[in-house]
């Protein structure tokens, strides 16, 4: 691939991100413009926001090198990611946008009556959309240096700089039409490339794929298992995203968040039918990174590979440029919720000034992780979050909108048993301290299969033990998620 066609399209996008970004300043006033753009967003500009910023580089990179090195397997990926907006659909959509808050503490807070709740809340939140940030970061180093040859800390540093400046800009308000922006050129960069790819795969007399070879890391053994954890994480663990749930504040009412919930669906499930693509070509003209340790690399290399000339030139140079919007918008919208955690219950105030400081102090530890960490494959590292989030903040969110009993001693020891021992383990596998094969090893990569039913009983169990911890306000709480604006 030319290095002066990627160099490009990748500043090509840095300067519409950066531009964009600017639009939003322009009209980002008030502090609620930065937090939930003053709830104004209606359904087909924020479900086109939405895909913008979940659709990360697990989804452009991670899936096709998945796929590729596993087969067809690993098809639960998108399949689980696709879905887990369905559930979020039936039991959160509306009654969350109903509860007026600003962020997942707001509504803790605001259901349980509890400081000690929404404190923990806010570690939980900070701690998921760091674990998050770190595979953004890492999958820009990697492109960033395949791309150009450049050192791999180049990258990271790059889209945390961009970040920064797009969030600290305008807050909510700037980051809505940067994500809208970058989930159609995604989508344009991997639609376009992947036609071209199949009409040369047809003309190569359409050679037979073979996933007879599959290299097993995660998954030598007890691979049932490993997919019932990541179908349980990636299926539960979306509610609780924190740069998911923050956008449902930002619509004008439920009905508005269900639309936006279901148009949401369509635009990923449109999305996730070329990673795929990507995979099972990659098993014909790139079969070496099956071995290279370098398969989230595929989509990056195929065009080179299969089409060659100025035209691979060209659409590698796309992919690159929807390769790195991908990094920005998942960066983007995770930095835009733990900035607003950090500025509502670490810092002393909740002006905008104070907002850009957190804007900064939400980007510096991920940035750091992923300068120091050694580089998980991003859909795997991507899947580890989705296991705390399931476990911690599926829990509170469906008990808290449909049981009326849950207490805040319930929901504390939901989500330190639950959440709290799927982050441990996360951070067990991270670490190398436990390697495969084995079970305790399966146990602590995958943990969502015990990890969330810890945290559903906890919650059950502890609250119906402290009956008299309800809240006062339980009853009108769950009027308001329930009822309609109107009532």
């Amino acid at each position: 691939m030319s290095r002066t066609y990627a160099v490009a399209a990748v500043a090509a996008v840095v300067v519409a991100t950066v531009l964009v970004g600017g639009f939003g300043l322009r009209i980002s006033r008030t502090t609620s413009d930065f937090y939930v753009a003053s709830r104004t967003v209606r359904p087909r500009l924020n479900a086109a926001a939405i895909s913008g910023e979940y659709l990360s580089a697990a989804s452009f990179l991670g899936i096709a090198g998945l796929v590729l090195v596993h087969g067809p397997d690993m098809l639960w990926y998108p399949v689980g990611y696709t879905a887990g907006y369905l559930v979020l659909l039936v039991f959160v959509a509306a009654p969350l946008r109903r509860s007026g808050a600003y962020t997942l503490p707001d509504f803790a807070e605001g259901r349980l009556e509890s400081r000690h709740v929404r404190r923990l809340v806010s570690v939980f939140v900070v701690a998921a959309g760091w674990l998050y940030l770190v595979p953004q970061l890492q999958g820009a180093g990697l492109t960033l240096k395949i791309l150009t040859g450049a050192p791999g800390w180049l990258g990271d540093v790059l889209v945390a700089s961009v970040v920064v400046i797009a969030v600290a800009a305008g807050g909510m308000r700037s980051i809505t039409f940067v994500q809208v922006f970058q989930y159609w050129l995604k989508l344009t960069a991997l639609l376009v490339p992947a036609i071209f790819l199949v009409l040369a795969w047809q003309s190569d007399g359409q050679p037979r794929v073979h996933f007879d070879e599959q290299l097993s890391v995660f998954r030598a053994d007890h691979p049932l298992y490993a997919t019932y954890g990541l179908i349980v994480a990636t299926f539960l663990g979306t509610m609780g995203l924190p740069h998911v749930v923050v956008r449902f504040y930002t619509s004008p009412n439920g009905r508005d968040a269900r639309r936006t919930t279901v148009a949401v669906l369509a635009l990923i499930g449109l999305f996730y039918l070329l990673p795929p693509v990507y995979g099972a070509l990659g098993r014909l003209y790139a079969p070496e990174l099956i071995h290279g340790g370098d398969a989230d690399a595929a989509v990056l290399l195929l065009p080179e590979r299969v089409i060659g000339g100025l035209g691979g030139d060209l659409l590698g140079a796309l992919i690159a440029g929807g390769a790195f919007a991908a990094f920005l918008s998942t960066a983007s919208g995770l930095t835009m919720a733990v900035a607003g955690v950090i500025t509502q219950d670490v810092l002393p105030s909740r002006g905008v000034r104070h907002f850009r400081l957190a804007t900064v102090l939400a980007m510096c530890v991920p940035l750091a992780g992923s300068l120091m960490v050694s580089r998980v494959p991003v859909a795997d590292s991507v899947g580890m979050a989705f296991a705390v989030s399931a476990s911690s903040f599926c829990p509170l969110l469906v008990l808290g909108i449909w049981w009326r009993r849950l207490t805040p001693p319930g929901a504390i020891a939901g989500l330190l048993l639950g959440g709290g021992s799927a982050f441990l383990s996360v951070a067990i596998t991270v670490s190398g301290a436990v390697r495969p094969p084995g079970w305790p090893h399966a146990l602590l990569a995958w943990p969502a299969v015990w990890s969330v039913p810890v945290g559903f009983l906890a919650m059950v169990l502890v609250s119906l033990a402290t009956p008299g911890r309800i809240p006062p306000g339980t009853n009108a709480a769950m009027s308001r998620f329930h009822l309609p604006e109107a009532l």
